[in-house]
């Protein structure tokens, strides 16, 4: 039996029909959800990928309040903005796209950045607020994560789960966000690196691959009926594609869905879900930044459960 096809893309757009409700309701009351998007350099990846959150902000009634700056931009000069973005009001949620050029130290930017407004939670502050189970943003990819596997009905409690790579922005945080009381997984951390990693896979009900290497994990890797999680997505030349490359998975997704009991797909599976969560943990810091009050949380809520029920009609995954 084929797997059950876990559709990124509109899992997204549930959530985001659930944040327009609230980021009108904050509008309403004059505040505008503001981002700050730094992104310094000309890398195409990043480019197009900072295109893709503004125009998503546009599209949500949010500010898009980021800088390009030319690749030879100083680290100091780096730091001197996003401490700026730090001071702004209208700013209420700051991302530095990485990777950065060589020549800046990435975790001296990073952790320049306000934790209260950090909204990747890469500053060491929210790493550790993360690994304590203290309030903070958790890292976009895998909040986006347990967001498809919770609204997949996919049962987490109990279950084996298997992190393959190490990564501090996906496998590391993904890993404690498992084993937290709520999620209850059983976790193994594993890598390239991990001796007999395809039997330690096979023990997986659910298998998430981020190790960021293409076809990695094969289809007779994959116990019978688990969920597949592939957070992959990496460029591979193809000369019959129209742009000469293709977007692979770390998962061999055919023989792969021919076991599993549910799978993402690469496109169209977690990276939709990573920009929507970065709206998410922006609109949420824009309705701290408010300030609410219970009578106003709670209208917020209810605004945000009438635009999932007008959602509701139409089928889901």
């Amino acid at each position: 039996m084929a797997a059950r096809i876990i559709d990124g893309k509109a899992v997204s757009e549930d959530i985001r029909r659930e944040l327009a409700a609230r980021t009108a309701a904050l509008m309403a009351r004059g505040i505008v959800p503001g981002l700050a998007v730094i992104l310094v350099g000309e890398d195409p990846a990043s480019v197009s990928y900072v295109t893709g959150k503004e125009r998503s902000c546009a599209e949500l009634g949010i500010a898009s309040l980021g800088r390009h700056l030319p690749a030879d931009t100083s680290e100091a000069a780096v730091i001197e903005l996003v401490r700026a973005c730090n001071a702004n009001p209208a700013v209420h949620g700051i991302l530095v796209q990485i990777p950065l050029p060589r020549h800046i130290d990435e975790r001296r930017v990073i952790n320049a950045i306000d934790p209260d407004k950090d909204m990747d939670g890469l500053t060491a502050a929210n790493m550790g607020r993360l690994v304590l189970e203290e309030p903070g943003y958790l890292p976009c990819t895998p909040a986006g994560v347990l967001e498809l596997l919770r609204r997949s009905g996919v049962d987490t409690k109990g279950a084996r789960a298997v992190v393959v790579g190490r990564s501090n922005l996906v496998g590391r945080p993904l890993a404690n966000l498992l084993i937290r009381r709520s999620i209850n997984a059983t976790v193994t951390l594993c890598h390239t690196g991990t001796e007999d990693l395809a039997t330690i896979c096979r023990e997986a009900d659910i298998l998430i691959a981020c190790a960021g290497v293409p076809g990695l994990i094969k289809g007779d890797w994959v116990k019978s009926g688990a969920c597949v999680i592939d957070v992959g997505m990496t460029r591979v030349e193809d000369p019959s594609a129209k742009r000469g490359y293709r977007l692979a998975g770390d998962v061999e997704y055919g023989p792969a869905s021919e076991v599993a009991g549910w799978i993402t797909p690469v496109p169209g599976g977690v990276g939709p879900m990573t920009v929507t969560m970065l709206l998410a943990n922006t609109v949420a810091a824009a309705e701290r930044a408010l300030g609410a009050g219970r009578a106003v949380a709670v209208e917020l809520a209810v605004a945000a459960r009438s635009a999932a029920k007008s959602a509701a009609g139409r089928p889901g995954l």
